[in-house]
C-alpha cells in the first residue's frame, strides 16, 4: 500500500464528500462494551489525536470537506462519528445508542445538525447511526444483531426514503456493520461473510456477487472499518492482503494507523460520519 503525496487524478467513479469528525481530545478506554475495550490496558490519548489528525489531514487533501464537532468531556467514544447518526440526501436520522455509557452522544450529534439547519428525525429504535447504516447507490444495507435492533429497519427507511436491506451479524468481534462491511462505491462492497448469518451471506451474494471478501486476519485488524469515495480507499495499514485485493479491481489502497482508537474496537470509518446533502 502507499500514501500518495498528491490528490490522484480523479476516476470515474470517484465522488468527493463531505465528512464529519470529532477530534479524539478525551478519548480513553475506562468501561468496555464491545470485545475491543479492555479499561486495564493503558492508552495514549496524544497519540490517538496525532493518529486521527493525520486522518483528517488525508481526506482533506484527497479532496474532501471535513467539519469538525467539538468533543465533549466524559464521552470518551464521540471520536466515532459514524455512530451519531444517519444523513441521506439532507435527511438525518438521530442515533438512539444501546449503552448508556455513549447516549449523551446522540443528543450532541442531534444538537450540531440543528445548529447547521438540517431537520432532525429522532429515533424511537435503538440505532447506532453509520456504525449499523451503510449507504449505497441504491439502498442502505442495516445491520443487526448486537447493537441497532432490527425494528428500527423499517423506521430508517421512512426516515431516509431509501430502501433498507437487513443483515444479520452474528460475531460478537463484529459488532457493528462497518466492522465487516464497506461500501466502496455506489453498487461495489467488500465484506468478511463469517461474520453475518447464513441466509444474510446469502443475500449479499445475491445482491454484489462481485463483492471483494476479506479474510478473518484482515477483518480483525479492522480492514472492512474503512472509508472510499470510490477510488482512494483509506484502511488499516494491517489489512494487506484486502489492499491487493482492492488495488486489482483498479482501487487505490490507502494505509492508516489508528492502533490506539483500535483499542476501543474503531478504525477510519467509525471516524467519520458523511454527509450527504441533496
Amino acid at each position: 500500500m502507499s500514501t500518495p503525496t498528491a490528490v490522484v487524478p480523479p476516476a470515474p467513479r470517484f465522488r468527493p464528500r463531505r465528512y464529519l469528525m470529532c477530534p479524539p481530545t478525551h478519548f480513553t478506554v475506562t468501561y468496555s462494551i464491545n470485545p475491543w475495550m479492555d479499561p486495564a490496558k493503558p492508552t495514549d490519548t496524544a497519540l490517538a489525536v496525532a493518529q486521527w489528525e493525520r486522518l483528517r489531514r488525508l481526506l482533506v487533501g484527497l479532496g474532501h470537506r471535513v467539519d469538525l464537532i467539538e468533543p465533549e468531556p466524559l464521552l470518551p467514544d464521540m471520536v466515532f462519528a459514524a455512530n451519531g447518526a444517519t444523513v441521506v440526501a439532507g435527511r438525518v436520522l438521530a442515533a438512539r445508542f444501546r449503552h448508556p455509557q455513549r447516549a449523551a452522544e446522540a443528543p450532541a450529534y442531534a444538537s450540531w445538525f440543528r445548529a447547521h439547519g438540517y431537520q432532525v428525525h429522532e429515533a424511537t429504535h435503538v440505532n447506532e447511526g453509520e456504525g449499523d447504516y451503510l449507504v449505497t447507490g441504491t439502498r442502505i444495507l442495516a445491520g443487526s444483531g448486537f447493537r441497532t435492533d432490527a425494528a428500527a429497519h423499517a423506521e430508517a427507511q421512512r426516515a431516509l426514503g431509501r430502501p433498507v436491506v437487513g443483515l444479520e451479524l452474528v460475531d460478537p468481534r463484529f459488532y457493528h456493520l462497518d466492522t465487516a462491511l464497506a461500501v466502496l462505491a455506489d453498487d461495489e462492497i467488500m465484506y468478511y461473510p463469517e461474520a453475518f448469518s447464513a441466509h444474510s451471506r446469502r443475500l449479499l451474494q445475491e445482491l454484489y456477487p462481485d463483492a471483494v471478501t476479506a479474510t478473518e486476519e484482515d477483518a480483525l485488524v479492522f480492514g472492512l472499518n474503512a472509508v472510499s469515495d470510490g477510488h482512494h480507499v483509506v484502511l488499516s495499514a494491517q489489512a494487506v492482503g484486502l489492499a491487493a485485493r482492492l488495488a486489482a479491481r483498479d482501487y487505490v489502497p490507502i494505509d492508516i494507523e489508528l492502533s490506539e482508537l483500535l483499542k476501543s474496537g474503531g478504525g477510519a470509518k467509525c471516524c467519520t460520519l458523511e454527509v450527504r446533502d441533496r
